[in-house]
């Protein structure tokens, strides 16, 4: 069967890279023919682009930009290796059609042939950025002769601003199947009056650990903390700190800032150094989704910072899902909770329940016929 995927698949991230590269490899091994949509809209189209004006107090006049631009661009060249880095990843991996669309009405005049359409995973329903907005990325370009469904599509957040459920209501209902990947995503689609949604799991979790270690192929020959921070956060760097200091590890960080606290940092490394270092960290500080779900994966001991953008209910569902809602941390944590193991024999069998149904919810998905 011939299955088109729509996400957010090249907006170098690891954890979005990854998510895509793992439903579209799940169901390859179903036997399954899957091409990803080279989705790319005018809001995803500046990502490394050396005439950027990213703060506009530099716009005034061509002078400004002209001084900004000088200014950036020794930093932007150097950045120009993560994006390499990030494009063979994309390369090598994922199947990405040849076509690129640049809108949902160029979706609807030119639409891909297939059988199945699904729209995920990840934040493509997060209605603070420009993709929650989108009906591309809730398959309004898809007409109803087809089969198509979300599979754990995330609002991130744990309500949705009146303004925009007018049209989230009026798009999801037209799916076939809505798996959301929080329990706070199942209620927000309830409470617009649409009762068919169902919590899944990230798409990571589809693929098995030795699935995995594939492409987690680097080595590293001593013990370190993986600190993985989007916020510049003095949470994670009085933790790394002070546990640096009690168990004499050193501090790795892939950020794509290069914080002064850090022994060793990975900013310029794509998706296969992300999950290597996560692999084989001895213990992962993050304020990210995936770098939690990759630490389940690995079964590794981890804390995870509350964001300071309100996102947070993405990793309080998963964690809380598990029994390990402590996990989750602000500024007035216990460095003594902090560090002490996680008991995976407690949360392997509900996270192998929740793969289960999650598995399902795509056999039976790939089971509707039209």
């Amino acid at each position: 069967m011939k299955i088109s995927t729509i996400t957010c698949h090249d907006v170098y991230n690891h954890g979005a890279s990854l998510q895509a590269y793992a439903l579209m490899t799940y169901l390859n091994n179903q036997g399954h023919n899957v091409e990803i949509i080279d989705y790319k809209p005018y809001y995803m189209g500046n990502l490394y682009k050396l005439s950027n004006i990213d703060n506009p107090a530099w716009e005034k006049n061509f002078i400004s930009k002209s001084i900004y631009l000088t200014l950036k661009l020794p930093g932007r060249l150097i950045s120009l290796k993560r994006k390499k880095n990030f494009d063979d990843f994309t390369k090598k991996y994922l199947n990405v059609g040849n076509y690129t669309y640049e809108s949902n009405e160029d979706l609807k005049s030119n639409l891909p042939d297939s059988d199945i359409f699904i729209c995920g995973s990840d934040q493509i329903w997060n209605s603070l950025h420009a993709n929650g907005k989108d009906p591309a990325f809730y398959l309004d370009f898809v007409p109803n002769d087809k089969v198509k469904a979300a599979y754990a599509a995330s609002f991130a957040t744990d309500t949705i601003s009146d303004e925009y459920k007018i049209m989230t209501k009026s798009l999801v209902e037209k799916l076939d199947k809505v798996g959301v990947r929080e329990e706070s995503g199942v209620k927000i689609v309830k409470d617009l009056g649409i009762e068919k949604a169902v919590n899944v799991l990230d798409p990571v979790f589809l693929l098995e650990k030795e699935q995995w270690d594939n492409i987690a192929t680097k080595e590293f020959n001593e013990k370190y903390i993986l600190v993985y921070d989007f916020d510049k956060s003095l949470v994670i760097e009085a933790l790394a700190k002070e546990i640096s200091k009690k168990k004499g590890y050193k501090i790795y960080t892939i950020n794509v800032d290069k914080p002064k606290y850090a022994d060793k940092c990975f900013n310029l490394d794509g998706p296969e150094t992300f999950v290597s270092l996560v692999k084989n960290a001895q213990f992962v500080i993050s304020n990210s989704f995936h770098a939690a779900v990759f630490s389940l994966v690995y079964e590794k001991d981890f804390v995870i910072v509350n964001r300071t953008e309100s996102i947070n209910t993405r990793m309080r569902d998963l964690l809380s899902s598990l029994t390990i809602g402590d996990r989750l941390i602000g500024k007035d944590y216990d460095i003594n909770k902090v560090i002490e193991e996680i008991n995976y024999d407690n949360v392997k069998p509900i996270l192998n329940e929740k793969i289960d149904f999650s598995k399902q919810y795509l056999y039976d998905l790939l089971s509707i016929k039209k």
